[in-house]
């Protein structure tokens, strides 16, 4: 008989026994199923969807240091974060974005961002 607890347990002698670790699995398998429909239902509202785009709004900046990510659960709903890097500085900005719009106006990068997550399935991986 399979032992998956890290008890060193005896084999069972007798039917009692045997229905007695039988409602054991039982109730561990019934737990299981909970636990895993509460997670079934918090992966709807996890990050799923990355998209990242790097970008150079400044002439005077070398490289693409600026860059927009957009962080998206199956909904296409989450956050689109934009940092800005100058000489000078950084600014960092967050939207809010539902169902992959966003009631503030997008730049073309945040957009790009978007629609480079919604091209990729809960793996990362493109669809």
């Amino acid at each position: 008989m399979f032992n998956f607890s890290k008890k060193e347990k005896k084999e069972p002698k007798d039917l009692k026994e045997v229905l007695k670790e039988l409602k054991s699995l039982w109730d561990n398998l019934n737990r299981v199923s909970a636990d895993l429909e509460i997670i079934k239902k918090l992966q709807n509202i996890s990050v799923q969807k990355v998209g990242m785009v790097r970008f150079n709004p400044f002439r005077e900046v070398g490289g693409d240091q600026s860059f927009s990510l957009a962080l998206l659960d199956k909904s296409n709903s989450g956050v689109v974060i934009t940092s800005l890097y100058t000489r000078e500085g950084n600014r960092v900005y967050g939207k809010p974005v539902k169902e992959g719009n966003s009631e503030y106006s997008l730049s073309e990068e945040e957009k790009k961002a978007i629609e480079k997550s919604k091209e990729t399935n809960g793996d990362g991986e493109k669809q």
